[in-house]
């Protein structure tokens, strides 16, 4: 199997189980359409490559830095989940708009990217898991380049398949309904976020 297959098997793997940024996903391509909701995984998809890079090309000081800096890492992505959790609970079903603007295009992007950047523990995960496919940090450089691309485009594809999915029920939704996903979906996020900030706290 070639390193391009295996990085999109492993990108696809990583980004399906649901998450916080899975939910987010859903409940943007519900409330603000498909495009929305795959940039909210783009956004994600766009982190996870960004540290499977760094553990690849064996970048052990910035690693290294992250790692340390792990508990504030991990107290600001857990206060920012309780807030987009309070935002998503709290937002009006007749606040969906027919298309979205770029400053909500460029939000929907940048808060996950940011978001998935506050668990740098991910570089430590993708080293144990490129060394059981053969990818040692540093020693192939374009071996590791493979195999990071398609771990991307993995996650790009999962997000792609949520998104475009959920999208589809979206003029099935009335307000009612629409209510109850943004104060489930809220309530699950703000939940994680608590998570996060009691777990970064035991770091």
């Amino acid at each position: 199997m070639s390193s391009f297959l295996r990085g999109v098997l492993l990108g696809f793997s990583i980004a399906a189980p649901v998450g916080p940024i899975g939910l987010l996903c859903i409940r943007r391509s519900l409330a603000d359409g498909r495009l929305v909701g795959l940039l909210t995984g783009l956004g994600a998809a766009t982190a996870d490559a960004v540290y499977g890079g760094i553990a690849a090309f064996g970048l052990t000081a910035v690693s290294g830095t992250l790692v340390a800096y792990r508990t504030w890492l991990g107290l600001f992505g857990g206060a920012f989940l309780c807030y987009l959790g309070v935002r998503t609970f709290i937002s009006k079903p007749d606040e969906r708009h027919a298309s979205a603007g770029r400053d909500t295009l460029a939000s929907a992007y940048v808060s996950t990217f940011v978001l998935t950047l506050t668990n740098p523990m991910t570089i430590l995960s993708f080293v144990a898991i490129f060394a059981g496919l053969g990818v040692a940090s540093g020693a192939d450089y374009s071996r590791a380049a493979m195999v990071v691309t398609g771990v991307f485009a993995g996650s790009a594809a999962w997000w792609l398949l949520l998104s475009t999915g959920t999208a589809m029920l979206r003029s099935k939704l009335g307000e009612g309904p629409m209510r109850l996903v943004n104060h489930l979906s809220g309530s699950i996020i703000v939940a994680f976020g608590i998570y996060a900030v009691a777990t970064a706290f035991r770091g």
